[in-house]
């Protein structure tokens, strides 16, 4: 049985269409990323599946629970970090998390030993007495993900969990995810940070407009692009600002170290331009490869690199 499946949804704001036929589902026991630009419509999607609003049309299965027909029981399911902040500030970490435990049905000493266990295993418990406004933005969040898997969800939703913090709290939340899936738990996962996607989810989501646009593996969303590779250059003199960014085939150049990272076609017609042009600026290469195109790159290839605001 599928974690989670979500078929055909639907949903318009006034004349607006926020979702247009949505429709994707997970397997048992995966990371699962969904990912989109600004407006893309991922949040209006994890806010159906959560059920804090309702669709036009369409179905959302809960480990085969249908959201409509048994709302209690796939809500209960269910574990959501939020974006937002859903902590109250007043009352300690340890409070928060009983609170959100007593919410799923949790009591006793079953809800002592489930907010003691996700407070270590969020690394606060040396702070859990303290009031949740002292922490810091990092702890926070993972005061937020605490609550959020205090009842041991068969589904955890989290909707940018790391927006925001240090390098260590960020690196704590990848790794207790990363804990979390070898337990079995079943993680939908949203993030602008594409490296975190890549590192973590088996398959992906693209969505854009209201729309899926794409989903796979990263193989079967590279298969997408296949015509577009990473050429690094190590070069012996500076490249004029300009030069590379005329030769057909190539759509974007950066610096770093003396290198120039160039994407563009795959193709030896390509390579040759980029040599020729090199040459005829007395500029020698001393070194040259070639690299798949990583999640970023298929990410912007397909929705574009235009700002969304």
């Amino acid at each position: 049985m599928k974690p989670l499946e979500v078929k055909n949804i639907v949903k318009s704001y006034d004349k607006t269409l926020a979702l247009s036929d949505v429709s994707f589902s997970m397997n048992e026991g995966e990371i699962y990323g969904l990912l989109g630009p600004n407006g893309a419509g991922k949040s209006t999607m994890i806010n159906i599946i959560s059920g804090l609003i309702t669709k036009d049309a369409g179905q959302v299965l809960i480990q085969g629970h249908d959201l409509d027909k048994e709302m209690r029981t796939a809500k209960s399911l269910l574990g959501v970090v939020p974006q937002e902040l859903a902590i109250y500030p007043d009352l300690s970490g340890r409070a928060n998390v009983s609170f959100f435990g007593s919410l799923y049905g949790l009591s006793g000493n079953e809800l002592k030993k489930s907010v003691e266990e996700v407070l270590e295993f969020v690394g606060l418990t040396d702070r859990a007495k303290d009031l949740a406004k002292t922490y810091s933005g990092g702890m926070k969040r993972r005061l937020n993900m605490a609550c959020g898997m205090v009842h041991r969800p068969k589904l955890l939703i989290l909707d940018e969990p790391t927006v925001g913090i240090d390098p260590q709290s960020r690196k704590h939340i990848m790794d207790a995810l990363v804990k979390l899936h070898d337990e079995g738990m079943n993680i939908l996962y949203t993030t602008h940070y594409m490296e975190e996607a890549q590192a973590l989810c088996k398959r992906i989501a693209i969505m854009d407009q209201g729309q899926m646009i794409a989903q796979g593996t990263l193989s079967d969303l590279r298969g997408l692009l296949n015509e577009k590779r990473n050429i690094v250059l190590s070069v012996d003199s500076p490249v004029k600002a300009g030069l590379l960014e005329e030769i057909e085939g190539v759509y974007d150049v950066s610096f770093s170290n003396g290198s120039v990272l160039i994407k563009g076609d795959d193709s030896t017609e390509l390579i040759k331009r980029l040599i020729d042009t090199l040459n005829r600026e007395n500029i020698d290469i001393r070194d040259m490869r070639i690299e798949e195109i990583n999640l970023e790159d298929i990410f912007l290839g397909l929705t574009g690199r235009k700002l969304r605001d």
